[in-house]
């Protein structure tokens, strides 16, 4: 059952990407071949209209394959043939959409449940925290500058500047004050902590509040996606703190098999919540400027509509090419060490 929910939730997150592709490229005039959820050969398809809609045997990934998008096309219909505004519509759209789907899961998961808020629950002794006078109900709004709206935020921030300063804003009775702190390293824990203890706080708002507090959540899970990379590329985190879909896929599993436990409600949250991280994480991934994907391409059509010419369609091809190449090797090793995570 637990595999069965992660390639659930694996389909409708790559099946609402691709989605964002397609209706971009119908609405720009632009043929679309084959509409796809999968990869490899069809189990099932079937064609209406011009395009044909099929399942492939491996559950991950999937295409939106349009005509003239890889190769040369006489067809005026063809991607290649559009404005180059048209092209950066169509290959924007997928991360777009990823973003639109986890604030429509963030409304309804807040919807259920609230959100957290910054308020702190109380101060550690003998921490920065206690010797700036910071006190509980104390309601974090700024780190270094950067706005907090859930106590989550605060986690995060004290996790990806670990060991740094920090000049904190906070709310007491309405009135706002302003306080720099020096973390101290806690050997217990192993972290640089500032000596905020864990908020406890959680609000229900209206319709308009749980909006602007679904953007807050995408927003949050954009943040911490790009501090991720952030540490990957500074040496933070390394090779086995990376994960794939093997990895994926076991975590899902877990968390559905604890959640369900308690009750199926408290398993659709639980799956609600990780549809957001994974949607966003996507997003984010698929923007990033390397070649084979949604970014990369972004990058030479920005070059594109910059210069006024289109980059040399053979060198633009094996840019992807080698980047594809190099993100499947990457794809083997992370898989490789997912496998090796679950048997050590």
């Amino acid at each position: 059952m637990k595999i069965i929910i992660a390639l659930l939730i694996f389909s409708i997150i790559i099946l609402f990407h691709e989605l964002g592709h397609f209706l971009l490229a119908k609405a720009n005039g632009i043929r679309v071949n084959e509409f796809s959820l999968g990869l490899g050969p069809t189990i099932v398809g079937f064609t209406k209209g011009e395009t044909k809609y099929s399942l492939k045997l491996l559950p991950f990934g999937g295409a939106c394959m349009m005509e003239g998008e890889d190769a040369e096309s006489k067809d005026d219909r063809a991607f290649n043939n559009k404005s180059v505004w048209a092209r950066i519509s169509v290959v924007a759209a997928g991360p777009v959409f990823n973003f639109i789907m986890a604030f429509v899961f963030s409304f309804i998961l807040i919807s259920c449940i609230g959100y957290d808020t910054p308020q702190i629950a109380g101060v550690l002794e003998g921490y920065a925290a206690e010797d700036a006078g910071m006190q509980a109900g104390d309601v974090i709004v700024k780190m270094n500058g950067k706005h907090i709206h859930f106590y989550r935020e605060v986690s995060a921030y004290s996790m990806f500047h670990s060991g740094e300063d920090v000049t904190v804003t906070y709310l007491r009775d309405g009135e706002k004050y302003k306080t720099t702190l020096d973390p101290k390293y806690d050997e217990e824990s192993g972290r640089y902590l500032y000596g905020f203890q864990g908020g406890t706080q959680n609000e229900k708002g209206n319709v308009f509040q749980n909006i602007k507090y679904s953007a807050y959540e995408v927003e949050y899970w954009i943040y911490t996606t790009i501090q991720g990379l952030r540490m990957m590329i500074t040496g933070g985190y390394g090779i086995n703190e990376m994960s794939g879909p093997v990895g994926i896929v076991s975590t899902i599993g877990e968390s559905y098999e604890q959640s369900v436990s308690v009750s199926y409600f408290a398993a659709f949250l639980q799956m609600l919540y990780i549809c957001i991280l994974l949607s966003a994480n996507l997003g984010v991934m698929n923007l990033l400027p390397i070649p084979a994907l949604d970014g990369g391409r972004l990058v030479f059509l920005i070059v594109e509509a910059i210069r006024g010419k289109r980059v040399d369609p053979d060198k633009e091809g094996m840019v992807h090419f080698i980047g594809l190449m190099l993100l499947l090797a990457l794809m083997v090793i992370v898989m490789f060490n997912d496998i090796r995570k679950l048997f050590v």
